[in-house]
């Protein structure tokens, strides 16, 4: 008979090790889960894309070192190619190119779109290429600007994710939000930064929206 497999405990924590252990867990999938992977965009993941202000990519190195982006512009802001290729334009940023260094050493990348008010997301699991011209550059003109370069995605699967985690969290609900319970961004870097030259005025001033607003697309400031 073979041995029964357990959990690793360890100071009281109980570890699942194994894909048996998870699946007692968890529980199988329902049809509708396990069949809802597609290769190809349909016209409502168009019209997801297309009211879409804001997605997720993740990346990863060789090693397994991950990295989770945020990627925001105007509604409409992933340019379709095809069925099966998206690009997404990169603007002014602070130039640390984490998930840009993983994508040339590993183009496995994973994407989650969202579109305010709505707790479904869009996920599109791919493989990434950064080009740095392109016709389609046109296309994607914000405020007068070109992308610096674009990420280009040839989609292995699309699939929707259910709106638990938002209903659980009531991400969209005003109420709920409470943004002054965490320290202003100029605090916080001068407090994990303690060696920032910078004052916390001068931060303060850096950071204030009227002022940081104006690097969006053109203009870029040192520091971040």
């Amino acid at each position: 008979m073979a041995p029964t497999q357990q959990s690793t405990v360890i100071d009281g924590i109980a570890e699942v090790t194994s894909v048996a252990e998870l699946r007692a867990l968890l529980g199988e999938p329902g049809h509708r889960t396990r069949t809802k992977e597609r290769p190809r965009l349909h016209e409502v993941d168009r019209a997801f894309l297309a009211a879409s202000p804001f997605c997720m990519i993740g990346t990863a190195d060789p090693e397994g070192n991950c990295d989770v982006s945020p990627k925001g512009d105007p509604a409409g802001f992933t340019l379709v190619l095809d069925d099966a290729t998206i690009a997404i334009p990169e603007r002014s940023g602070n130039r640390r190119a984490d998930g840009f260094h993983n994508i040339l050493s590993n183009p496995h990348v994973g994407l989650n779109y969202l579109v305010p008010g709505r707790g479904d997301t869009l996920r599109i699991n791919g493989r990434a290429r950064l080009v740095k011209d392109a016709p389609f550059f046109d296309d994607m003109v914000v405020k007068g600007h070109h992308p610096q370069f674009a990420i280009i995605v040839d989609i292995d699967t699309i699939f929707y994710h259910c709106a638990k985690a938002f209903m659980r969290s009531r991400l969209w609900d005003p109420e709920t939000w409470r943004p002054k319970d965490v320290p202003t961004t100029a605090e916080l870097v001068k407090a994990v930064q303690p060696d920032t030259e910078e004052t916390l005025e001068d931060l303060n001033r850096h950071y204030e929206w009227s002022n940081y607003s104006k690097g969006l697309y053109g203009t870029r400031y040192p520091g971040q």
